[in-house]
Protein backbone atom coordinates (compact mmCIF):
# COMPACT_ATOMS: atom_id res chain seq x y z
CA UNK A 1 0.00 0.00 0.00
CA UNK A 2 1.48 3.46 -0.99
CA UNK A 3 1.01 6.22 1.78
CA UNK A 4 -0.22 9.38 -0.28
CA UNK A 5 2.14 12.59 0.63
CA UNK A 6 5.14 10.66 0.95
CA UNK A 7 8.37 12.43 -1.24
CA UNK A 8 9.93 10.03 -3.76
CA UNK A 9 13.02 9.26 -2.47
CA UNK A 10 15.48 9.86 -5.40
CA UNK A 11 19.04 9.68 -3.96
CA UNK A 12 20.59 6.17 -4.80
CA UNK A 13 22.49 6.59 -1.02
CA UNK A 14 19.24 6.84 0.58
CA UNK A 15 17.47 4.01 -1.35
CA UNK A 16 20.35 1.53 -0.29
CA UNK A 17 20.08 2.43 2.89
CA UNK A 18 16.61 2.01 2.87
CA UNK A 19 17.09 -1.42 1.41
CA UNK A 20 19.59 -2.38 4.36
CA UNK A 21 16.83 -1.14 6.76
CA UNK A 22 14.57 -3.35 5.40
CA UNK A 23 16.04 -5.95 4.60
CA UNK A 24 18.59 -6.54 7.50
CA UNK A 25 21.71 -8.39 6.02
CA UNK A 26 21.86 -8.40 1.82
CA UNK A 27 24.64 -10.20 -0.42
CA UNK A 28 25.13 -7.53 -3.37
CA UNK A 29 22.63 -9.65 -5.30
CA UNK A 30 19.53 -8.91 -2.84
CA UNK A 31 20.44 -5.17 -2.98
CA UNK A 32 20.18 -5.23 -7.24
CA UNK A 33 16.45 -6.39 -6.78
CA UNK A 34 15.63 -2.64 -6.13
CA UNK A 35 18.06 -1.25 -8.50
CA UNK A 36 17.99 -0.75 -12.17
CA UNK A 37 21.13 0.98 -12.53
CA UNK A 38 24.16 -1.16 -13.04
CA UNK A 39 26.08 -2.91 -10.67
CA UNK A 40 28.86 -1.47 -10.61
CA UNK A 41 27.23 1.88 -9.95
CA UNK A 42 25.35 0.40 -7.02
CA UNK A 43 29.20 -0.85 -5.55
CA UNK A 44 30.30 2.57 -6.11
CA UNK A 45 27.87 3.73 -3.73
CA UNK A 46 28.41 0.62 -1.47
CA UNK A 47 31.92 1.33 -0.98
CA UNK A 48 31.41 5.21 -0.44
CA UNK A 49 29.26 4.53 2.27
CA UNK A 50 31.15 1.93 3.94
CA UNK A 51 34.23 4.57 3.98
CA UNK A 52 31.47 7.09 5.69
CA UNK A 53 30.74 4.24 8.31
CA UNK A 54 27.26 3.67 7.13
CA UNK A 55 27.68 0.29 6.10
CA UNK A 56 29.95 -2.69 7.44
CA UNK A 57 30.88 -5.09 4.35
CA UNK A 58 31.13 -8.84 6.25
CA UNK A 59 33.21 -11.77 4.53
CA UNK A 60 31.64 -15.16 4.32
CA UNK A 61 33.53 -18.05 4.11
CA UNK A 62 32.32 -21.19 2.23
CA UNK A 63 33.71 -25.09 2.46
CA UNK A 64 33.09 -24.85 -1.38
CA UNK A 65 34.20 -22.09 -3.43
CA UNK A 66 35.28 -18.68 -3.05
CA UNK A 67 33.78 -15.77 -0.26
CA UNK A 68 31.57 -13.72 -0.84
CA UNK A 69 30.27 -10.86 1.16
CA UNK A 70 27.32 -9.34 2.84
CA UNK A 71 26.11 -6.03 3.75
CA UNK A 72 24.57 -4.47 6.56
CA UNK A 73 23.98 -1.38 7.99
CA UNK A 74 26.20 -0.09 10.76
CA UNK A 75 25.05 2.43 14.06
CA UNK A 76 25.67 5.75 12.28
CA UNK A 77 23.71 4.04 9.44
CA UNK A 78 20.67 2.90 11.73
CA UNK A 79 21.03 6.69 13.00
CA UNK A 80 20.40 8.16 9.73
CA UNK A 81 16.84 7.38 10.26
CA UNK A 82 14.11 9.05 12.46
CA UNK A 83 14.35 7.86 16.56
CA UNK A 84 13.57 8.88 19.71
CA UNK A 85 16.79 8.67 21.54
CA UNK A 86 17.32 12.10 21.90
CA UNK A 87 13.90 13.16 23.20
CA UNK A 88 12.69 9.97 25.54
CA UNK A 89 15.16 9.74 28.48
CA UNK A 90 13.92 13.13 29.01
CA UNK A 91 10.68 12.45 28.65
CA UNK A 92 11.21 9.13 31.26
CA UNK A 93 12.27 11.53 33.49
CA UNK A 94 9.93 13.87 33.59
CA UNK A 95 7.15 11.18 33.94
CA UNK A 96 9.12 9.93 37.13
CA UNK A 97 8.74 13.33 38.34
CA UNK A 98 4.83 13.31 38.12
CA UNK A 99 4.44 10.40 39.22
CA UNK A 100 6.77 10.17 42.53
CA UNK A 101 8.14 13.63 42.65
CA UNK A 102 11.04 15.55 42.08
CA UNK A 103 12.73 13.60 44.48
CA UNK A 104 12.50 10.53 42.72
CA UNK A 105 14.40 12.03 39.71
CA UNK A 106 16.77 13.21 41.80
CA UNK A 107 17.82 9.91 43.10
CA UNK A 108 17.96 8.32 39.86
CA UNK A 109 20.57 10.92 38.31
CA UNK A 110 22.43 10.46 42.22
CA UNK A 111 22.61 6.71 41.15
CA UNK A 112 23.83 7.65 38.09
CA UNK A 113 26.60 10.01 38.97
CA UNK A 114 27.80 6.29 41.50
CA UNK A 115 28.00 4.31 38.13
CA UNK A 116 29.54 7.00 36.28
CA UNK A 117 32.02 7.98 38.64
CA UNK A 118 33.05 4.56 39.33
CA UNK A 119 33.46 3.86 35.62
CA UNK A 120 35.71 7.04 35.89
CA UNK A 121 37.46 6.27 38.35
CA UNK A 122 38.47 2.71 37.21
CA UNK A 123 39.46 3.64 33.59
CA UNK A 124 41.21 6.68 34.87
CA UNK A 125 43.60 4.75 37.48
CA UNK A 126 46.47 6.17 39.79
CA UNK A 127 48.32 7.55 36.98
CA UNK A 128 50.03 10.75 37.61
CA UNK A 129 47.83 14.41 37.21
CA UNK A 130 48.80 14.92 33.41
CA UNK A 131 48.04 11.15 32.32
CA UNK A 132 45.44 11.33 34.16
CA UNK A 133 43.62 14.45 32.83
CA UNK A 134 44.62 13.14 29.54
CA UNK A 135 42.62 10.27 30.01
CA UNK A 136 39.71 11.87 31.54
CA UNK A 137 39.52 14.59 28.20
CA UNK A 138 40.06 11.21 25.99
CA UNK A 139 36.98 9.64 27.72
CA UNK A 140 35.06 12.35 27.84
CA UNK A 141 35.61 12.66 23.93
CA UNK A 142 34.62 9.03 23.02
CA UNK A 143 31.25 10.03 24.78
CA UNK A 144 30.63 12.76 22.33
CA UNK A 145 31.93 15.62 24.92
CA UNK A 146 34.08 17.24 21.55
CA UNK A 147 37.00 17.84 23.85
CA UNK A 148 40.01 20.66 23.91
CA UNK A 149 42.46 20.04 26.80
CA UNK A 150 44.86 23.14 27.51
CA UNK A 151 47.36 24.02 30.15
CA UNK A 152 47.46 27.68 31.31
CA UNK A 153 50.76 29.42 32.60
CA UNK A 154 49.42 29.60 35.45
CA UNK A 155 49.53 25.40 36.06
CA UNK A 156 45.79 25.32 35.70
CA UNK A 157 44.34 22.96 32.80
CA UNK A 158 41.61 23.66 31.12
CA UNK A 159 38.52 21.29 29.50
CA UNK A 160 36.64 22.25 27.08
CA UNK A 161 33.34 20.82 25.80
CA UNK A 162 31.66 21.75 22.67
CA UNK A 163 29.51 19.56 22.55
CA UNK A 164 26.75 17.97 24.85
CA UNK A 165 25.17 14.92 24.05
CA UNK A 166 22.90 14.94 27.24
CA UNK A 167 21.71 18.96 26.97
CA UNK A 168 18.34 18.29 26.72
CA UNK A 169 18.11 16.59 29.91
CA UNK A 170 20.70 18.88 31.66
CA UNK A 171 18.93 21.93 30.72
CA UNK A 172 15.65 20.96 32.37
CA UNK A 173 17.25 19.43 35.63
CA UNK A 174 20.24 21.23 36.62
CA UNK A 175 21.73 18.11 38.65
CA UNK A 176 23.27 16.81 35.70
CA UNK A 177 25.97 19.73 35.04
CA UNK A 178 26.27 19.66 39.44
CA UNK A 179 27.20 15.66 38.85
CA UNK A 180 29.66 15.99 36.21
CA UNK A 181 31.46 18.38 39.04
CA UNK A 182 31.58 15.92 41.28
CA UNK A 183 32.91 13.08 38.68
CA UNK A 184 35.68 15.47 37.97
CA UNK A 185 36.14 16.37 41.75
CA UNK A 186 36.36 12.98 42.76
CA UNK A 187 38.96 11.84 39.99
CA UNK A 188 40.91 14.95 41.52
CA UNK A 189 40.04 14.87 45.34
CA UNK A 190 43.16 17.29 45.75
CA UNK A 191 42.17 19.95 43.06
CA UNK A 192 39.62 23.00 43.13
CA UNK A 193 37.29 22.21 39.92
CA UNK A 194 35.52 24.99 38.80
CA UNK A 195 32.85 25.47 36.37
CA UNK A 196 33.39 28.79 33.80
CA UNK A 197 31.15 28.22 31.66
CA UNK A 198 28.14 25.86 30.42
CA UNK A 199 26.17 25.11 27.91
CA UNK A 200 22.88 25.00 29.75
CA UNK A 201 23.70 28.52 30.41
CA UNK A 202 23.44 29.58 27.30
CA UNK A 203 27.29 29.69 26.39
CA UNK A 204 28.77 27.97 23.70
CA UNK A 205 30.78 25.50 25.60
CA UNK A 206 30.96 24.12 28.57
CA UNK A 207 34.48 24.75 30.05
CA UNK A 208 36.17 23.19 33.32
CA UNK A 209 39.25 24.73 35.23
CA UNK A 210 41.27 22.14 37.40
CA UNK A 211 44.27 23.45 39.14
CA UNK A 212 47.24 20.77 39.48
CA UNK A 213 48.29 21.02 43.33
CA UNK A 214 51.49 21.94 44.44
CA UNK A 215 54.27 19.09 44.91
CA UNK A 216 51.95 16.43 42.73
CA UNK A 217 53.37 14.63 39.68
Amino acid sequence: MKVRGMKKITSTKQKLLNKLKKDGVCTIGKIMEGFTITEIAVRKHIHELEQQGFIKKNTVKQELGRPYFTYELTEKGHSTFPNQYAQLPLELLQDLEELQGKEAVNSLLSKRLEREKGEMEKLVGQDNFEEKISKVANIQNQKGYMVELEQSDDGKYIITNYNCPIANIASTYNQVCVNEKKIFEGVFPASEVISESLITKGHNFCRWVIKKPEGMH
